[in-house]
């Protein structure tokens, strides 16, 4: 897939951040639709840092994938979001099929790794 406009996709991350900023202590929304937006935020940003760097990505929800083709391309992430492809599941299995273990999992911290990337993504506009 062509790059698409890296304005576009941090624009259409900020909407996904934004329902996890809002809906974040509410314990009536399931992890599955707060992980789906987590993903899809972090998906859009990595896929903007490839549409900066000018690499062409394909049409996939693997974070861990668009992670890699990132370090071939010569960008590796910061040690604070390693762990960010944990969120992959939510994009994919967890879209449709019910999460049956939900110990360990940290909203806050979703939120933070989204944060971390835009403001990683932003400044490399500049």
């Amino acid at each position: 897939m062509a790059a698409d406009d890296p304005e576009v996709l941090i624009r259409k991350a900020k909407q996904d951040e934004l329902v996890l900023e809002r809906l974040l202590g509410d314990q009536d929304v399931d992890d599955d639709t707060l992980g789906f937006h987590a993903q899809q935020a972090a998906e859009k940003l990595l896929k903007a840092a490839m549409a900066i760097r000018g690499l062409d990505y394909p049409r996939t929800h693997d974070l861990g994938a668009l992670i890699d083709m990132l370090a071939k391309g010569g960008m590796t992430l910061p040690e604070d979001l390693v762990d960010i492809d944990l969120l992959t599941p939510f994009g994919t299995i967890f879209r449709y099929d019910e999460v049956v273990e939900r110990a360990g999992r940290d909203r806050q911290q979703w939120l933070g790794w989204i944060r971390s990337l835009r403001s990683l993504v932003t400044a490399m506009k500049r």
